[in-house]
């Protein structure tokens, strides 16, 4: 007998409901209650739902599955063996095999992948202020209750592709689902942009968010600030070696001036010498 599948995965969300379709061929009238159809997994044999006898025998049925599996009775006939399969959760995903008797029997094997869309995803930074051009800075993508890994993107405002540069976890929660943490480091630029792309790769779905440090947090970048430290040092000496030559220039005049002093009180000596010396003769 031919037991039919799609080829391709099925794509279920997280929390919905996912059609395992599977089809027969059969030559000639058939009695339901000499059919039988098991789906089970395909890796451990574990009962998904189990037909014969004209009725679901769901005994043996995995507890993980209980009450949320069903065929279609009135399409059974026309060869159709799909199975409804509810509530879809992330340890759901996994392969499927369609089992079918009747005269003959065949089967054949689905893949079933889950996918969850992640939030909005939120940009923080580390630090938060005192911000300079040329520092080292930590930013941190955030997106959660997702499926399954997604890829992560970072640009700048010139749309230079830094995902080289990034550090990215994944922690998943008691359904199965992701919160998805991306650290980028970079080093600063005046009034940079910095954005965070999220992608899931089942449901092409794409996130994106991003985070602005304008001139204002930031002060003046590091080359004018050595400049300006060079200038403010250059000043300084110079005024030091203009101190340095006025003290000398001033030292120098009050020596002179001491040594025109004593000139004149030695000459004034001198007159006073002569003049004794003529009243005396």
């Amino acid at each position: 007998m031919e037991v039919q599948v799609p080829e391709q995965p099925v794509v279920a969300l997280h929390g919905s409901n996912a059609m395992l379709n599977c089809s027969f061929s059969h030559t000639g009238p058939f009695n339901l209650s000499g059919m039988s159809i098991f789906w089970l997994l395909t890796d451990t044999k574990r009962s998904v739902h189990a037909y014969r006898d004209g009725r679901d025998q769901l005994v043996d049925q995995a507890d993980s599955f209980a009450n949320r599996t069903s065929l279609f009775p009135t399409q059974l006939a026309l060869g159709n063996a799909s199975l409804l399969l509810s509530k879809v959760v992330v340890a759901d995903e996994g392969s499927y095999t369609c089992f079918v008797r009747v005269h003959e029997h065949g089967s054949a094997a689905l893949l079933l992948q889950v996918a969850a869309p992640y939030s909005k995803p939120v940009v923080t930074l580390e630090p938060e202020s005192n911000l300079r051009p040329g520092d080292e800075v930590a930013l941190t993508c955030m997106a959660y209750d997702g499926y399954p890994e997604a890829s992560v993107m970072w640009q700048d405002g010139n749309g230079r592709n830094l995902t080289d540069n990034i550090t990215t976890s994944l922690v998943a929660n008691e359904e199965g689902l992701f919160t998805m943490t991306s650290v980028l480091t970079a080093v600063l630029e005046p009034n940079s942009t910095y954005s965070c792309r999220l992608i899931n790769p089942l449901l092409g779905e794409e996130g994106y968010a991003f985070v602005t440090v304008i001139g204002q947090n930031i002060a003046f970048p590091p080359v004018a600030l050595w400049v300006t430290v060079g200038l403010a040092v250059c000043l300084l000496v110079l005024l030091i070696a203009l101190a340095a030559v006025c003290r000398r220039k001033i030292k120098e005049s009050c020596e002179e001036a001491r040594r025109e002093a004593e000139e004149a009180k030695e000459l004034e000596e001198e007159e006073s010498k002569t003049a004794m010396m003529l009243l005396k003769s």
